[in-house]
């Protein structure tokens, strides 16, 4: 947004609160626990925080909605988006919705932590909801407090940038601020509960409507709500499918499914792991939502979860995640069931997803691997082989894809160049040199050759294969280590770690020559340390 249309005061903020004009309300306006039915929301305001205290702030979601760098440094600032001041216009609510925990249906859940401010449209038109996570306890708390704490705060806040700077669709977080309380938490579930500084995470999205809040309704049999959450949704975030009527919901739908193909094939493509896939942290605008316990992949593991929880079952594992999206889509075509009244147009729109995944996946790994185009006679195979060659040894992904654009395309010395040589530029991305036996050697030897042999055929000269697939497969993502780490300097008082990663990751595809300490693989020490590898859902 240009400077001319920056605003010099909070104030100024334009709110158009559509969500809670036009859909149904909870008329009970005591916030306490309890069940709420025919209603998509419930009004509830902030809990007051001692004092309020601006950790960090994103200048993109600032400068989208039209904040310079002095407002958001402003005195009011931090206060605002704490909870403690409310702007005239916001009208603050939690959600009502339901959904799917682990593959079991848990009924009611909504926001039990999260409270929209309200809907602002910028300077362009453009509207944004403002939510704040961990502003305090709502109706669908469930007994907990409904606040949050600063390590899970941080890994969200720098989460949702570092995950727009990738090119993945996802909401998107304004601001980190503390609270000047501390809030006690059991990290691991294990009866040592400890006092930790608390924290709220100013959220920004078009919207965070989710499968569960059209699950809930039809478990309920509240169909007259479901339609209207649905025409409402339609009307407002997808007006170029036109008027509401069966076949709008169908080509809704099939939207949906498009859109979450596309956000799994961006998560597989850059190694994340969301760990909570449940129903109600599905987006339907197909966004990435709710950062708890997630996780790049350090070394290649298809079965790898960051979830504790899901330890056992590894339900949300990174190989699983695709499969996992269409099992979701299916929980919400059983949702849209009672407006359709018909299996099969529903199962003609599922199939899209699949059909999109696939296609999306192949284009990806394409582009991962510097090809012009994704060839199914040859390339097939090669994929195959490459990701079974990944999981033989500790290898890191990004590392890894990050390296294999460094190699020279040149078919006349290629059987004059031993494994070893061969080898030589993807030497960092391996995290145990012993395991690189012989055998090993002469697998990926021989898979090398075979893919230098298919990138000559593309007739493409080293450095524009270099500089595309240095712009799909990033050099810098956010390690759950590099998170550690700033959590840890962040607790004792010092951010600025936080905004050293919160810069880097808004170039992750770039070189860096000054960051270049973050180019490394996870350390040894940050093998089982907590908040390193697997991490729990409690924040």
């Amino acid at each position: 947004m240009n400077a001319q249309f920056q605003l010099d005061s909070l104030d100024a903020l334009s709110f158009d609160n559509r969500f809670v004009r036009d859909l149904p309300a909870d008329p009970e306006k005591i916030n306490q626990r309890r069940q709420v039915n025919g209603a998509c929301y419930s009004f509830v305001s902030p809990a007051r925080v001692k004092q309020p205290e601006l950790v960090a702030y994103s200048k993109e979601v600032a400068d989208q909605l039209g904040f310079s760098e002095k407002l958001c440094q402003s005195d009011l600032f931090a206060p605002v988006f704490s909870g403690n001041h409310l702007l005239e216009g916001m009208q603050p609510y939690a959600m009502c919705y339901g959904g799917h925990q682990f593959g079991n249906w848990a009924g009611q859940l909504g926001d039990g932590r999260a409270i929209n401010l309200g809907e602002v449209l910028n300077q362009s038109g453009e509207r944004f909801t403002l939510q704040l996570k961990g502003a305090g306890p709502t109706p669908y708390s469930r007994g907990a407090d409904g606040l949050a704490v600063l390590r899970s705060s941080v890994r969200e806040f720098l989460c949702s940038e570092a995950m727009h700077h990738l090119g993945v669709p996802t909401t998107r977080a304004l601001s980190l601020t503390l609270t000047g309380e501390e809030v006690v938490r059991d990290m691991f579930y294990d009866g040592h509960p400890q006092a930790e500084p608390g924290a709220i995470v100013c959220r920004v999205a078009p919207s965070f409507t989710r499968f569960g809040n059209f699950q809930l309704f039809t478990s309920n049999g509240e169909i007259d709500q479901l339609r209207q959450l649905v025409d409402f949704t339609i009307c407002s975030d997808f007006p170029h499918l036109g008027k509401p009527c069966k076949e709008t919901y169908l080509a809704w739908f099939e939207e949906i499914c498009r859109r979450t193909a596309e956000m799994i094939v961006h998560w597989q493509r850059v190694g994340f792991v969301h760990g909570v896939m449940n129903t109600d942290n599905m987006s339907i605008l197909g966004l990435t939502i709710d950062y708890g316990p997630y996780g790049w992949l350090e070394n290649y593991d298809p079965d790898w979860t960051p979830n504790t929880t899901d330890a056992q079952g590894r339900r949300y594992r990174y190989g699983h995640q695709p499969q996992i999206a269409m099992w979701n889509l299916v929980q919400l075509a059983n949702a849209l069931y009672p407006l359709i009244e018909e299996t099969a147009p529903l199962e003609k729109s599922l199939d899209i997803y699949p059909q999109s995944f696939q296609q999306g996946w192949q284009d990806m790994m394409a582009q991962k691997l510097g090809f012009l185009a994704f060839e199914e006679t040859s390339d097939k195979a090669l994929v195959d082989d490459l990701l079974a060659i990944l999981k033989l040894v500790e290898t890191d992904m990004t590392i890894f894809y990050r390296q294999l654009a460094r190699l020279n395309i040149n078919i006349e010395k290629l059987n004059d160049i031993d494994n070893d040589e061969l080898m030589a530029p993807l030497k960092d991305a391996f995290y145990v040199t012993e395991q690189l036996s012989e055998d090993y050697k002469e697998s990926l030897g021989n898979w090398l050759r075979n893919y230098i042999r298919r990138v000559a055929k593309d007739n493409r000269n080293d450095e524009e294969r270099r500089s595309a697939m240095n712009k799909v497969n990033p050099k810098y993502v956010l390690r759950n280590y590099l998170a550690q780490l700033a959590i840890d300097k962040s607790e004792q008082g010092d951010h600025s770690m936080v905004n050293e990663l919160l810069e880097l990751l808004r170039r992750p595809y770039d070189e860096q020559p000054e960051m270049e300490k973050y180019y490394e693989k996870r350390p040894d020490w940050a093998r089982q340390r907590a908040g390193c590898s697997m991490l729990s859902c409690s924040s």
